[in-house]
């Protein structure tokens, strides 16, 4: 008799039998508490409310939603953001594989330290970027305020439109390529590497031929992580200014308050998401690779890259440089002109503070509602358990402006005590970032073995009290690496928390992007400053731990 039907037997002694509630329910659903399964409905319900309620406010427009949509603009609007997209990604994948197999396969000098810098760039957030390169780069920026007096450069090519905003994001976006190609390169048996090696085929036509085919689920999943960045940001092509779907959006929301427009527009937004998705998992189905469970172990032969080593160093110190060392550069720079010139206010500590409050309860709630998703989804798999956790997708397919514009038609309608409060920004940030959570719970409870549960169940203990007492302290680390996560994320928003913001409450990021608007580069540095350090020290954990779990 199992675990399970003991504890049941022992409800039915007590309680008796007909007065158990689980026993109205089928027998596959009694498998695990009633309770679990209705979180989980709740939780996968709340994920997906924004995206339901834009879809009836733009039903409801009729006509409106209609022209807006099919309207000539909007078809012009779409393709610069897929020329945006295109771009971007193919970007992040030209970096991003090369700087992968250089820092796991070869001897490229201090390859650790380029690894964890080649990560760094995520806690950049892509508003800061582009401030940092329009001040660096931009036609009366700092490089062209150099080159004038020795060489009498007055004006720098224009940095706005398509190729600033492609050449920002990509470099703030090819971390998510990086960090997946790197993990499977990890995990990638060695025995056909090794086969081509002993057939005389170089280094590089080994890779071409026989490792980069391997890859290709890797670089796909990175892709699609970096088209759907590319198509929810909002911070850096409104700067850049360079018309996208998120920027259109918040303008007709912000400025015309045309919501029914906003809201359409908002659809079309969430179908090019959803076939992005679509488009990688079906490439996915066609590409699969599996391992052995000892690859991440094997010794592998270390490429020598004997002349190239430079470089290769070379390749790398320049994307650091770019995507790193430029925008912590043109901050600090800024931040010390400004203390120079006797500028004052340089940094507001009450948005220092909000945000720090804000994450860290974006972060324990949204860990929170990513327990039973996970818990379902390993523990009892089905279509009903995959259906929660497909769900609970929705907000990664839902760019942080359409969560806003969906939640506020909500608050205004139906939830007017919390609208504009703290408590619809929190559930927007969980919306937003649930499945980030999912992800990495998920990934730890498949480590765990759930015979160690049924044991302390057969010994008297409830299954919560199992679950709290056994399992949580085995997966803690993947809970502790899901709220780092969401944290960063939260501390980096901004579309979401523009709209949703409390009145006269801001944020880091409200704080920069507000400075950064008017001009005052001194004032949006500091601010800029202390989230990226506060971005990049827990950023640097994860690397690291990630590193040594191997």
């Amino acid at each position: 008799m199992t675990a399970e039907r003991v504890i049941d037997t022992r409800i039915a002694a007590g309680r008796g039998a007909s007065w158990t509630p689980r026993r109205l329910l089928p027998r596959w659903l009694r498998r695990e508490p009633v309770w679990l399964w209705l979180a989980g409905f709740a939780v996968a319900g709340a994920a997906a409310l924004p995206a339901v309620y834009l879809a009836v406010r733009a039903a409801d427009s009729g006509d409106t939603a209609i022209d807006a949509i099919f309207d000539p603009d909007t078809v012009s609007m779409l393709w610069r953001t897929l020329q945006l997209i295109f771009l971007v990604t193919l970007g992040s994948v030209l970096i991003a594989v090369p700087l992968a197999w250089l820092t796991v396969r070869t001897d490229l000098p201090y390859r650790r330290a380029w690894a964890v810098a080649s990560v760094l760039p995520l806690a950049i957030p892509s508003y800061v970027g582009a401030l940092a390169f329009i001040s660096a780069f931009g036609p009366r920026g700092l490089l062209q305020g150099w080159l004038e007096g020795p060489f009498g450069v007055e004006r720098l090519p224009n940095l706005y439109g398509l190729t600033g905003a492609a050449v920002v994001l990509t470099l703030l976006s090819y971390p998510y390529v990086f960090l997946t190609v790197r993990a499977t390169l990890w995990r990638l048996e060695p025995e056909m590497e090794e086969a081509s090696w002993t057939l005389g085929r170089s280094p590089w036509q080994t890779f071409r031929r026989v490792t980069l085919p391997l890859l290709y689920p890797a670089i796909g999943a990175g892709a699609l992580l970096v088209a759907l960045y590319t198509l929810s940001d909002f911070g850096a092509v409104a700067l850049l200014q360079y018309d996208t779907f998120t920027r259109v959006i918040f303008n007709e929301y912000n400025t015309s308050f045309d919501r029914a427009g906003a809201a359409a527009l908002s659809l079309v937004l969430l179908g090019v998401a959803v076939a992005l998705i679509m488009v990688e998992a079906s490439a996915r189905r066609r590409a699969r690779y599996y391992s052995g469970a000892n690859a991440a172990r094997r010794d592998r032969r270390t490429v020598r890259l004997g002349r190239w080593r430079w470089p290769a160093s070379a390749f790398a110190g320049v994307v650091t440089f770019l995507a790193l060392g430029v925008p912590i550069f043109v901050l600090a720079y800024w931040l010390v002109r400004g203390i120079g010139a006797g500028e004052t206010g340089l940094f507001d500590w009450t948005a220092a503070y909000n945000s720090i409050r804000y994450s860290l309860a974006a972060a324990a709630a949204t860990v929170i509602a990513a327990v039973p998703i996970s818990v379902l989804s390993v523990r009892r798999p089905g279509l009903l358990s995959a259906a929660l956790e497909r769900f609970s997708y929705v907000g990664f397919a839902m760019p942080g402006i359409a969560v806003g514009l969906g939640l506020v038609f909500f608050g205004i309608r139906y939830a007017t005590d919390i609208y504009q409060t703290a408590y619809l920004l929190e559930f927007a940030y969980v919306v937003l970032f649930l499945p980030v959570a999912v992800g990495l719970i998920r990934a730890s409870l498949l480590q765990v073995n759930p015979r160690m549960e049924e044991a302390a169940m057969s010994l008297g203990r409830s299954r919560a009290n199992a679950f709290l007492t056994i399992t949580v302290p085995i997966i803690w680390p993947g809970l502790a690496a899901a709220g780092i996560m969401v944290f960063l994320l939260t501390m980096k928003e901004l579309p979401a928390t523009l709209i949703l913001g409390p009145i006269d409450s801001s944020t880091l990021a409200t704080s920069i992007w507000t400075a950064a608007e008017e001009a005052f580069f001194a004032r949006a540095a500091a601010p800029s400053l202390v989230l990226v350090l506060a971005s990049a020290a827990p950023m640097t954990f994860l690397v690291l731990r990630e590193r040594s779990t191997r």
